[in-house]
This record gives C-alpha cells, structure tokens and sequence, in this order.
C-alpha cells in the first residue's frame, strides 16, 4: 500500500507541474491569481478523492485504486486536446470576471465538501443522499467549464484600431526591407544566417555586435544561471523553513490532537484542510493585489504568515484549552499561502523559460523538510517523551511542546530571511509591475 501511495504522489506532482507550467505560460499576467486557482484545487483534491472513496467505492481499497489507474489517465487523456499554448501581450478586459468566477466556484465546492465531511462521520447516509451529494459535488467540479462555453457561444467581437489594419490588409500594397532590415531580423530571431549576410548587417549599421550578456532578474534564466542568485537560495530557504515547519504539524495532527485529549482528529484534520485550500488560494489573490497596487513584492506576504505561523507554534506549545482549533485553523492558512507565494515569486524573479525546472527544484523544501523535522526532531522527541512516560501512547503537551518551541525558532529565521529577501528584490517588482500591471520584459522568450 505504501508503494501505491508513493507512486500515486509522484503521478500527481508530474500533472501538477505539466497544469502549472502550462497556465503560467498562457496567463503570464495574472500569475498570483492563476497559482493561487490551482494549488487551491490541489489542495481539494485530496477530499474529493475520499468523498468518491467513502460515497461511491463504500472504502474498498481495491476499488480505489482501480478508480485512480483508469480514471486519471482517462481524464488527461480526454481534455488535453482542448489545451493550447498562447501568451498574450494584453490582459484581457473579461479575464478578472472569469478569474473571480472560478475562485466563487472553487470556495463553494470546499465549503460542500468541509460540510459533508463533517455530515457523514455524524449521521450515516443513505445510498440515495450519498450519490445526491457526489452528483453535486461533481457539478461543482465541472463549473468552470461555463466560462469557455460562455466564450465559445458568445465570442468578444474586438474592434480594429482606425487605420492600423487597413493598410496592413491591403493587397496592393507590399512593403519590401532591404537585405540589412531582413538580416537584422534574422539576426534578432536567433535564426542562422551567413557570416557574410551578418558582416552586411553590421557594415550598413543595421545592427551592432554585442556580447552576450547574463539575464537580469525578471528575464529568463536557465537552472545554472539561476542556481548560482543569492535570492534563488534565499526564496528556496524561505520555503523549506516555512513549509518544512507547516508540513511537520500535518504530518502529526492526529497524534497531536490524541496526546492532548481529542480522540476523534477527523474533524481537526479537516479544519486545517479547509484553512490549507484558503490560504493557497487568497495567497495568490492577496499577493496579486500587493503586487499591483504598490508594488510590493509577493514575499512580504509570506514574512507575515511566518511571523503569524511563529505565534501559532507558541499555542500549540501552551496546550490553552480551546486553542487547538484556533492554531489549527491559522497554520492551515499560512501554510497553503507559503504555495501560493512561492510559485508566482519564482517565475517573476527567473522567467517562465525553464518554469517547471525550477519551481521542482523549490519543492524540494517540503519532503526536505518533513525529513528534517517531521521525521527526525518530531519523532525523536515523541519517542523521548513515551519513553519516559513508559506507556504505549505519549500523553499531555510535553509530546511535542520541544517541537514547537524549535518550530517557532525555525518560523523566526525565516521570517527574517523573506524580509531580506523581499528588500532585495522590491526594485525588481517596482521595473516588473510599473503602472499597476504586469509588464513582460522585453529579452523574455516565452
């Protein structure tokens, strides 16, 4: 089972990788929003699976996995047909509208599907009620797909400019570049072309030779250029501290809640859920706004939730009673917008160019960090603790109050280094994001 799992993981980082490179090269304007839409489905999923697995396969493992072999391979295989790349050099007027209606859509569904999750595990649900809610569900699922019916049966007429298309169209007329324009072009194209057609460009003053220069933050870089950025160690230190810590809570929740006296987690487990899907998705909304209206750079965002993230781990240290949903509820929320952050962030800093490569090289720090503190300093002190309590199960806030005190500390550095950080590359955002809208950089080939 376990083998299944692991590879049922690696399947779902290649398609989230291949849906996340794919947006952000066809929305490059609306790269916060867009991330904040598809981290936040991801982070759905996992509760659409168990509603399908609970509902309709009545908990048969078997069943499962059979669903997740055909069904997945079916559904890619069947809409990516209608997937085609295009990079605008204009926001479309509409696209906020259609922005919006996904993110309704999206909170609707998680609001369904936090309560039904809660409604079942109370009361036990008929056949009938069971398949009603799926069938809901499911229409939730596929609301999206109103927008490009809706762009389909009703197109944008757009308007032609006076006098910009009328002559371009016109037959009759032909403009003909002389041989140094037609070079110059080739030359600016990357083409191949004759050491004599390029000394002709250069000696009619067409174009001028010049080395090739290193890409400034905000173009594309390839992963050996951007390897070698301090900001690139900085956003990924950031990440791994932030993230490494958040992964660490989920990874031991339900122990976390038995050792402090909550024997059914279910509803815990699906609070912090509910937070996660929030955060990823107002991570990318909130950071866009920041962005845009003055030009503050993604990171900033991410310094606040650590700092909150740090006063969440002091909570769960304390053992307050009636602070445990409140801490729970809070690092669902920074946690998810650790996400959203970060994918926006390392395409605006490195280019869309070589997305995929980097942004899976940033998601290192999650299982990097679950190693590291979910498996070694969390399990040690856990391990420590029933030891020394001498029975089966650690009781009492002592079984991770060390952890969190360590998280805490770890939340505290990188707040720090996401400040430094974000002083670093305010000019970037203040070059990339002048006017109150993305502006693509001029040398970026996407």
């Amino acid at each position: 089972m376990d083998r299944t799992c692991c590879c049922h993981q690696h399947s779902s980082a290649w398609l989230g990788t291949a849906v996340l490179v794919t947006n952000m090269r066809n929305f490059p304007l609306s790269r916060g929003t867009v991330a904040g839409i598809l981290k936040g489905y991801v982070g759905l999923s996992a509760a659409v699976v168990t509603e399908v697995y609970t509902m309709v396969l009545k908990g048969s493992a078997s069943s499962l996995l059979l669903f997740l072999t055909l069904g997945i391979p079916f559904i890619c295989l069947s809409l990516m047909y209608y997937i085609r790349a295009c990079t605008p050099s204009e926001a479309d007027p509409s696209e906020n509208a259609h922005f919006l209606f996904t993110q309704l859509a999206s909170v609707v569904l998680a609001v369904f599907l936090l309560a039904t999750t809660i409604l079942k595990d109370v009361v036990n649900l008929s056949n009938t009620i069971s398949y009603t809610f799926i069938g809901i569900m499911v229409v939730l699922l596929l609301a999206p797909l109103a927008i490009p019916i809706k762009m389909t049966l009703f197109p944008n007429k757009k308007l032609t400019r006076p006098g910009s298309s009328s002559v371009l169209n016109d037959p009759l007329l032909t403009l003909t570049p002389s041989n140094s324009d037609m070079n110059l072009e080739k030359i600016n194209d990357g083409e191949d072309i004759s050491e004599v057609d390029a000394l002709l460009a250069v000696g009619e003053g067409a174009v001028k030779i010049k080395k090739k220069r290193r890409p400034r933050r905000g173009e594309d870089f390839t992963f050996r250029e951007a390897i070698v950025k301090a900001d690139f160690w900085l956003l990924w230190f950031v990440y791994f501290l932030g993230v490494g810590s958040g992964v660490t809570v989920l990874n031991n929740l339900a122990q976390i809640g038995v050792s402090l006296g909550f024997n059914d987690t279910t509803t815990l487990l699906s609070l912090f859920s509910f937070c996660n899907f929030l955060g990823r998705l107002g991570g990318g909304v909130v950071s866009e706004y920041f962005v845009r209206w003055k030009t503050i750079p993604r990171t900033f965002l991410t310094m606040i939730t650590q700092i909150i993230m740090v006063i969440t781990y002091l909570l769960y240290a304390s053992a307050l009673k009636g602070t445990l949903y409140i801490a729970t509820a809070l690092l669902g929320i920074c946690y998810g917008t650790q996400f959203g952050v970060m994918i926006p962030t390392s395409s605006e800093l490195f280019g869309l160019k070589n997305f995929g490569l980097i942004f899976n090289f940033m998601g290192l720090g999650n299982p990097i960090g679950a190693l590291l503190f979910s498996g070694m300093l969390a399990g040690y002190v856990f391990d420590t603790e029933e030891a020394k309590q001498g029975g089966s199960t650690c009781m009492g806030p002592n079984c991770f109050r060390l952890t969190f005190l360590v998280l805490a500390g770890v939340c505290c550095i990188s707040s720090i280094l996401s400040l430094i950080l974000t002083l670093r590359i305010r000019p970037v955002y203040q070059m990339l994001y002048a006017g109150g809208s993305f502006r693509l950089p001029q040398s970026a080939g996407h």
